[in-house]
């Protein structure tokens, strides 16, 4: 099944950003299954070029070695045939990236509020640019400085506490609206 036979006649790849904790990768897999697409995580496929975990690459390599092996894995993502993408909170920033993204598939900002990101990404400890201090600082800086370059996305969804299903079917609106697809109806 093809996001064409979903409804949705998209032709590039639907890629989500958005900060940590944002629902990317719960949203991404919920929308691949809907849409009849595989599901990429941008994240684990880095980890899985380099051999090692984000954090190690980070502690190796700096964040900027980091950013450079994203940058070529997504490249490479985008060449594949359409699929639902989840990209790290940084890898839009970077003007590279964000120009593929742009010239190849359909970014989609997952938009979440400060009170909502730091509940999130207090559950798991694997966020490198977390540790570097307190957390609800480090999101509020982060916020500062990505969410205009964010909103720079084709499309903004937010991403709240209701059940990731709601979410799902608020991306998929959005979707239909974009391509002006109407709405199935009963």
């Amino acid at each position: 099944m093809s996001a064409r036979c979903a409804g949705l006649p998209l032709t590039k790849t639907l890629v989500l950003i958005g900060l940590m904790g944002a629902g990317k990768t719960s949203i991404g897999k919920r929308l691949a299954a809907r849409l009849g697409l595989p599901f990429v995580d941008a994240d684990n496929e880095i980890e899985r070029a380099a051999g090692c975990t984000i954090q190690e690459i980070f502690d190796r390599f700096g964040e900027a070695g980091f950013r450079d092996g994203e940058r070529r894995v997504i490249a490479r993502l985008l060449e594949q045939p359409v699929h639902v993408l989840s990209t790290g909170g940084g890898a839009f920033m970077d003007a590279e990236t964000r120009g593929l993204i742009r010239e190849r598939g359909l970014s989609l900002w997952l938009r979440a509020d400060l009170d909502l990101l730091v509940h999130r990404t207090a559950r798991r400890d694997h966020r490198p640019l977390l540790r570097q201090g307190d957390p609800r600082e480090v999101l509020q800086r982060l916020m500062d400085a990505r969410y205009p370059v964010y909103a720079e996305a084709d499309l903004v969804v937010d991403s709240d506490d209701s059940p990731p299903e709601v979410t799902t079917e608020r991306v998929l609106e959005t979707l239909r609206q974009h391509l002006a697809v109407p709405a199935a109806h009963p």
